[in-house]
């Protein structure tokens, strides 16, 4: 992704901030200045949002480690100003395993509010009236940037476990029905559910907060995202590479020019290519690869093609080359049939397959 900064790593996990984050940092500084607020408070608002996103980092961790637990890695942990995603290969289709890694994350939260609750005393601060209570929450001191973290880490427990996709509270709700009614309709459900309170967001954020209106669109679309994967996973099931195999592709020569290359994208729908040599694959040309040199149109396709590459076998399952394609960010495959090029498998092909399936289906119900 664009903008995105590497800030560390942590057990193999590259934990990253988008720019966008800043932004977030910036504007809260503004409010603040807007109120005419000093120094102090300027710089404890911005201190508990960097104290707290730390928070959200050992949240995601929570997430992550438990996966590994189950032999799923973790690619990244991306910081943005709506909290933090953990990129996981795959999610896990037992429900015991998903329901474990769906609480990891809350459960951290959980913790760091009660070691919060022994240090601050947080039930002192409810015995003041409301007046008195806004003054003293007003004073920069550490005591109240402790309180804040700690009502911030209550919030988190609490907003993460909505029961609405992405969310973990939408997985939860997702694993508890699976056990008795299996993932693809606990899904649905669960996902129905979301996007039922996503609409109850959108209208709360017309007429009191329009930061709601964008979290809705958030629970929306990755509602109806998680619905339509889970969907497609099961639509594939026992469905192989050889039935959505390209069998009628251009087989490219390490000579051939970049000209002759464009002439072949031009006139029909391939957009990436096998180079062969005495019918063995020697290499992989990409549309990205062709538009990069199209200024050098004589360039030979041995110069710019791709050397390292992976194949996949005719008989190697469908939902194993979109896993594939997830973990690597590779969209086109040489297919192979005891070791003899047949033909070629990329995501569009396998969305088409999808697609006839799907009508397939349709038309039997």
């Amino acid at each position: 992704m664009k903008g995105v900064f590497r800030i560390g790593k942590i057990s193999g996990i590259d934990i990253e901030v988008h720019w966008t984050f800043t932004l977030l940092l910036i504007w809260v500084a503004f409010l603040e200045i807007q109120k005419g607020s000093g120094l102090n408070r300027i710089l404890l608002n911005e201190a508990l949002i960097l104290v707290l996103f730390f928070c959200v980092v050992l949240h995601e961790l929570g997430h992550a480690l438990t996966a590994k637990k189950f032999g799923i890695n973790t690619k990244n942990i991306l910081l943005l100003p709506i909290g933090g995603v953990a990129t996981l290969e795959k999610m896990p289709e037992k429900p015991a395993q998903e329901l474990l890694i769906a609480l990891a994350g809350p459960a951290v939260n959980v913790v760091i509010a009660l070691l919060l609750f022994l240090v601050v005393p947080v039930r002192s601060y409810f015995n003041f009236d409301s007046i008195v209570l806004e003054e003293m929450l007003y004073e920069a001191t550490f005591q109240n940037f402790l309180f804040y973290l700690f009502v911030a880490n209550v919030m988190l427990v609490v907003f993460n476990l909505i029961p609405a996709f992405p969310m973990d509270g939408g997985r939860v709700l997702r694993a508890l029905l699976s056990f008795k009614l299996g993932r693809v309709s606990a899904t649905d459900i669960a996902a129905s559910i979301g996007q039922g309170l996503a609409f109850v967001f959108f209208v709360l954020g017309l007429f009191f907060n329009p930061f709601l209106i964008l979290i809705a669109l958030f629970i929306f679309l990755g509602a109806y995202g998680e619905n339509q994967m889970v969907k497609q996973g099961d639509l594939l099931k026992g469905h192989l590479v050889k039935e959505a195999t390209l069998t009628n592709i251009t087989k490219l020569q390490a000579n051939n020019s970049v000209e002759e290359v464009i002439t072949i994208l031009l006139a029909g729908n391939e957009k990436d290519f096998v180079v062969v040599e005495n019918e063995k694959i020697i290499g992989v040309l990409t549309q990205k690869d062709v538009i990069k040199n199209a200024k050098t149109p004589s360039m030979i396709v041995g110069d710019i093609m791709q050397r390292k590459f992976k194949t996949v076998d005719v008989s190697m399952k469908i939902s194993k080359v979109l896993e594939m394609i997830g973990k690597e960010k590779n969209n086109f495959y040489p297919v192979v049939e005891n070791g003899l090029l047949v033909g070629a498998i990329d995501t569009t092909n396998i969305s088409e397959f999808i697609l006839i399936k799907t009508s397939s289906l349709d038309k039997v119900e």
